[in-house]
């Protein structure tokens, strides 16, 4: 189980990493922090359609693999005794 319990905690690191990498390239909607640092002018020039749809699924796969391995982990905790 400790083995389980280091990949997993691996696993929560990088996709917590590259969950915020993630986010951040995401284009700004209007209307928050992105407007007021100038993300407003640039917002017709950001990027494609499809670029923006793949960037979309690629974040929604990694949120779905950190609430697992976050799922993992707290039923090897509950279950080994909580050490």
């Amino acid at each position: 189980m400790e083995i389980l319990q280091i990949i997993m905690q691996v696993i929560l690191g990088i996709t917590s990493v590259l969950l915020t990498l993630l986010i951040l390239l995401h284009k700004g909607r209007g209307g928050g922090l992105s407007d007021m640092f100038g993300g407003g002018i640039s917002s017709s020039m950001g990027s494609s359609g499809v670029a923006e749809r793949n960037l979309n699924i690629l974040t929604v796969t990694f949120v779905l693999t950190w609430i697992t391995s976050i799922t993992v982990l707290g039923v090897i905790t509950r279950f080994s005794g909580g050490a």
